[in-house]
């Protein structure tokens, strides 16, 4: 299969522009498109052959649940079989936006698109590429990251190309994502039952503002647990598999500031490891000893390695350049003597390291990097959404100082 990538000016869209997107929705294929969040891999949610096909191209686990996108509040009442007064209260506060809200469905919605469950994830996306897709296509859209399971999400229509290339035949290309990490996830399915409504994956909307709609409303215990758990019944993305995780071996580091510098410093000068990263931020980068990744010399030699013989029938944000090529070619073409520091926003706009994590894990693997140092990010109020996608593409590995 040929996955071809169809660039879209945001500024004037037109119904035109998904022609061939919604062919192929309709048709039981499936279409990457850009949200608010990071890509989604959207298929019709009502077609329980479009969810297999969305797990087979992710090579994704089929009982974990798929979100489906919606472009107006009344699909509530067609998706769920009750709507307490709290699901209404947060869609009015925060939809459109990056807000998924986990309700009893409907024997409309097939068990193939909620991983087996009784409940379905729903989310009203205020993205206007991946709103007017849904609406021109007249489907409920089931769409989880458009990422190669276990992976960084995608935030940019290269990383999507990096992973599914081959694999679908559309990419639905809107430049980079806002907010960079996926929605907040709430489960209001318990409500009418006495059970307390809970928050299941953090997410940019945070447990303040959920509190101002929803008092009451509490972490699940293994959002905020720093232990995997394999045994529980996955009702979100993201709640039972590794997520999010580069190819390297991951740590983060936590403690205070300058103990976190001096030992992530001395790790990487082990050479016992070749290929060395270190996630700082803009306040910290100048305190590592390495190669930023943004120097000259490095994006030069990198632009040497990246595939240019890809053409793309139409122009994309990707000019001529995109791809992938195996991480042992890189190892054999691009020599890395000293560790290489990337820069994941600023700790005075936690929002900024939110946008950037993933692209930054991504582009420690475009390094084949073998071992990788994070500081963590315990402040500002996203702080349980940064160190929930961290924690989990550690594989829960953290080291105290």
């Amino acid at each position: 299969m040929e996955t071809k990538i169809k660039a879209l000016d945001r500024s004037c869209l037109k119904p035109e522009d998904f022609k061939e997107a919604v062919e192929i929705l309709k048709s039981g294929g499936l279409v990457a498109m850009p949200t608010e969040t990071v890509y989604g891999l959207a298929g019709d949610a009502m077609d329980e052959e479009a969810a297999k096909k969305i797990y087979a191209a992710k090579g994704r686990p089929s009982d974990n649940p798929l979100i489906v996108h919606i472009a107006d509040e009344k699909a509530l009442y067609e998706l769920a079989s009750d709507v307490p007064r709290e699901a209404l209260a947060a869609a009015k506060r925060f939809w459109p936006g990056p807000l998924t809200m986990i309700l009893n469905k409907s024997d409309r919605v097939p068990f193939g698109t909620t991983g087996g469950l009784s409940t379905v994830a729903i989310r009203f996306p205020s993205d206007n590429i991946a709103n007017m897709l849904i609406k021109t296509s007249g489907l409920y859209l089931a769409a989880p990251s458009a990422n190669a399971s276990g992976r960084p999400s995608t935030t940019r229509a290269e990383h999507v190309y990096e992973d599914l290339n081959g694999r679908i035949p559309l990419i639905l290309d809107g430049g980079s994502c806002k907010i960079g990490l996926e929605s907040t996830i709430i489960d209001l399915s318990g409500i009418s039952s006495g059970k307390k409504p809970l928050i299941l994956r953090p997410g940019f909307i945070t447990k303040e503002e959920l509190e101002e709609v929803i008092p009451g409303i509490e972490y699940d215990p293994v959002v905020i647990s720093r232990k995997p758990s394999e045994n529980k019944v996955a009702k979100a993305p993201g709640m039972k598999y590794r997520h999010y995780a580069p190819a390297g071996t991951l740590t983060i580091v936590e403690g205070k500031s300058e103990a976190v510098v001096n030992k992530i410093n001395a790790e990487a000068a082990d050479k016992k490891y070749k290929r060395i990263g270190i996630l700082a931020t803009k306040e910290t980068r100048s305190l590592y000893k390495g190669v930023q990744y943004d120097d000259e010399t490095l994006q030069n030699n990198l632009k040497k390695l990246r595939p240019i013989s890809l053409k793309f029938e139409e122009k994309t944000s990707l000019g001529s350049v995109g791809g992938s090529i195996e991480l042992e070619d890189i190892r054999q073409h691009l020599s890395l003597e000293e560790p290489v520091i990337f820069t994941v926003g600023s700790r005075e706009d936690d929002a900024s390291i939110a946008a950037e994590l993933f692209e930054a894990l991504r582009n420690c693997d475009e390094l084949a990097l073998d071992v990788i140092y994070s500081e963590s990010f315990e402040d500002g109020p996203l702080c349980q959404a940064i160190m929930n996608r961290l924690i989990k593409a550690a594989g829960y590995s953290i080291v105290y100082v």
